[in-house]
């Protein structure tokens, strides 16, 4: 049997959870479930979003699933996604954006998957607040060693890319590239302007791809805004993208929308002995208890959480009875179907119901 720890979050998140739950559950694999505690509920009562107990839980069971957890705009605490990637050092994100018949999209050769260096870039959280004594100092000393000169009333935030973090991330890359069938690597850069920073990314990666020269996985490059536009003009073309932090945030919710939003994409953070799930989408608090969200990315997260543990009959079970009752479009939620306002669309619940009975 195994033991995850799991995280239902907040807002609409517990749902979504309970009911991805229900489907691992019904596919047969044995699981002691870890239940554990964070976000906003809990920073009201504890006093912090991330209580010590659910990392010392996720370093002891190596293994966890969350649902989303709420974060502020502007004030307010930190991500509880990015600090729990800092601390447990989970330092790739992995997003799989795959097109699912039944789900309303232009794109339906679209298969792309999005491996995010999680640690550093301006994620990292170094960051001077305007008008600060530090951030005056921060600015002096990088006008003084640059002479370049920065406007008065700035804030600073600081880039760091580091040949370690990017030699493992791109080393994760080529692995999953070849653990999974897949056929190339794409690396993703603003080299041509940061050349230091990005710069080192893209040598990095270009040494790391000689390493697995007769590996059968073909490399390249392509900068960050061209590679935008080559998603949405022909996606069919490309396979694993690597990417920075900041640039695989962004061309991740991109890639998503090809296949037809956050819905439908899953989502995990990887360190070398730890691994937490969850779906790529917010909380949406508006919509708590409503037994109205789709509960898909939840579910899918969980195929891969199960591809993970090795239990790949039993994901792909579980992932073939998701693709079954999207195609159907009968037992979905509002959102898989034509029209948001569809009468005949289901709740959470009920599209769990019908993914089981499907197995």
């Amino acid at each position: 049997m195994y033991r995850i720890t799991l995280i239902p979050g907040d807002g609409t998140g517990p749902e979504l959870v309970e009911a991805m739950r229900r489907c691992v559950e019904a596919t047969g694999v044995k699981i002691e479930w870890d239940v554990q505690h964070a976000g906003m509920d809990v920073l009201e009562q504890e006093g912090t979003p991330l209580p010590d107990k659910v990392l010392d839980s996720i370093r002891e069971n190596k293994i966890a699933i969350k649902g989303p957890i709420t974060t502020p705009v502007g004030g307010g605490f930190r991500s509880v996604n990015v600090a729990l990637r800092k601390v447990l050092d989970l330092y790739a994100c992995l997003r799989p954006c795959k097109y699912y018949e039944g789900v309303a999209s232009r794109y339906p050769e679209a298969d792309v998957v999005i491996v995010r260096e999680n640690t550093e870039d301006v994620y990292a959280g170094i960051e001077f607040e305007r008008g600060t004594p530090e951030c005056a100092e921060i600015i002096g000393e990088i006008e003084r060693l640059s002479g370049e000169h920065i406007r008065e009333g700035s804030g600073i935030s600081i880039k760091p890319i580091s040949e370690f973090a990017s030699d493992r991330i791109v080393r994760f890359a080529f692995e999953y590239a070849i653990e999974n069938g897949r056929k190339k690597v794409t690396a993703v850069h603003k080299a041509n302007i940061q050349k230091f920073s990005d710069g080192l990314f893209l040598e990095v990666a270009r040494r790391v791809a000689e390493d697995y020269a007769g590996s059968g996985i073909e490399f390249e490059d392509r900068i960050v805004d061209n590679m935008c536009m080559q998603l949405v003009q022909k996606p069919d073309l490309y396979d694993v993208l690597v990417l920075p932090n900041l640039y695989g945030d962004i061309l991740s919710d991109l890639a998503c929308g090809l296949v037809g939003g956050l819905g439908v994409a899953p989502g995990a953070n990887i360190g070398e002995e730890i691994a937490v799930f969850e779906p790529t989408h917010g909380s949406a608090p508006k919509y708590a208890g409503q037994n109205k969200v789709n509960p898909t990315a939840t579910i899918l997260s969980a195929v891969m959480m199960l591809h993970h543990m090795r239990e790949h009959e039993a994901a792909k079970r579980l992932e073939d009875a998701v693709a079954a009752v999207i195609a159907e479009g009968d037992q979905v939620t509002y959102d898989l179907k034509p029209t948001r306002d569809d009468p005949t669309a289901v709740g959470t619940s009920q599209m769990a119901d019908a993914i089981i009975a499907r197995m």
